[in-house]
């Protein structure tokens, strides 16, 4: 481990790790574990109330990465305004796929769970779990495009759902 390698990520950074989404680097520190001296991230999950640390030499490895850039949430919000694609596949292999969508970290990937987990006021009822995938999808991608766009989350959420809404006008 050599210390000369510059990380890409600093202090007060907003970075996206793909269990979590998005948080914010506070520190970075010293710590002993197991005997080896350890420099680690310490990333701040304002929402979530959590903190992780995340050992500097595996960040990237882990799938951290900076904040998309303003194309890619532009990307994102012309795949929200397409037409919903759900396999014919069983719930459960769904289910899986979009939980491993929505863990990966990849924005579009999140957006396309958000595109077709979305139902309109005069579609059947969502399942309990396909709820809870779709809020999980969309509080990740509300939370990036805030961070991205400088806006708060409340601003962001009302822009995604404008997107959504304006599908089922365009109908």
């Amino acid at each position: 481990m050599s210390k000369s390698k510059k990380s890409p990520f600093s202090p007060n950074d907003f970075v996206v790790y793909p269990a979590h989404g998005v948080g914010k680097i506070v520190s970075i520190e010293e710590q002993e574990v197991a005997g080896f001296e350890l420099e680690l991230f310490v990333i701040a999950f304002e929402k979530d109330k959590m903190t992780l640390r995340v050992p500097t030499h595996k960040a990237t490895e882990v799938g951290m990465r900076a904040l998309s850039s303003p194309d890619i949430v532009s990307q994102c919000m012309k795949i929200l305004k397409g037409k919903a694609k759900v396999k014919r596949a069983m719930w459960s292999r769904r289910a899986q796929e979009y939980e491993q969508k929505i863990n990966s970290g990849d924005l579009i990937a999140i957006a396309e769970v958000v595109r077709d987990l979305h139902r309109n006021d005069d579609q059947r009822e969502q399942s309990y779990s396909e709820r809870q995938l779709y809020e999980a999808a969309l509080e990740r991608l509300t939370r990036e495009v805030a961070a991205v766009s400088g806006a708060d989350e409340g601003t962001a959420g009302q822009e995604v759902t404008d997107v959504l809404q304006s599908r089922v006008t365009a109908a």
